[in-house]
């Protein structure tokens, strides 16, 4: 079977093809733009995601180490009133050691930290008394006997000898 086409709609059939084959291949280009804008795209989305995971990992680092800082500052504060009180409490004995020419001092610990300084045996023992120590706990070692760890005995009386310039 044969078929006649005149020219000019051959012309225009062939025009259409054109046609067809340009919007097919400006398709394909905004598709191969498209694909690669989602690529780029999901690229940034990665970055930043492991820049925000990073970003969440500095601030927890970052509010330990603050908390840690905060506890060392709260020991310190602590330590330094401490401080301060054992600086006023051995002016205040240097003073009554100066006034009674004193040449021994008597310095009363607690689980081996200093506590207080007296001028006598017997108030360094009534001060612990006061702060609970027992009044008939109070021994005396023999001389050169070993003295047990500080930290074992709860109160303890030791003598000093005081140079006073």
């Amino acid at each position: 079977m044969l078929r006649l086409i005149r020219t000019a709609t051959l012309a225009a059939l062939r025009s259409d093809l054109d046609a067809a084959r340009r919007d097919r291949d400006d398709a394909r280009t905004d598709a191969a733009t498209a694909n690669d804008s989602a690529i780029r795209a999901e690229d940034v989305a990665q970055t930043q995601l492991r820049q925000l995971a990073q970003a969440h990992a500095d601030r927890l680092r970052a509010e330990r180490e603050a908390a840690r800082a905060e506890g060392e500052l709260t020991a310190l504060r602590a330590q330094s009133l401490l401080d301060t009180e054992d600086r006023a409490a051995l002016r205040a004995l240097l003073r009554t050691a100066r006034k009674a020419r004193a040449d021994r001092v008597y310095v009363l610990f607690r689980l081996g930290e200093l506590h207080s300084i007296h001028a006598s045996h017997d108030a360094a023992e009534a001060a612990a008394e006061e702060q609970g120590a027992p009044r008939d706990g109070w021994t005396t070692l023999p001389p050169g006997a070993a003295l047990p760890p500080a930290h074992q005995v709860p109160w303890r009386v030791q003598s000093l000898p005081l140079h006073v310039d």
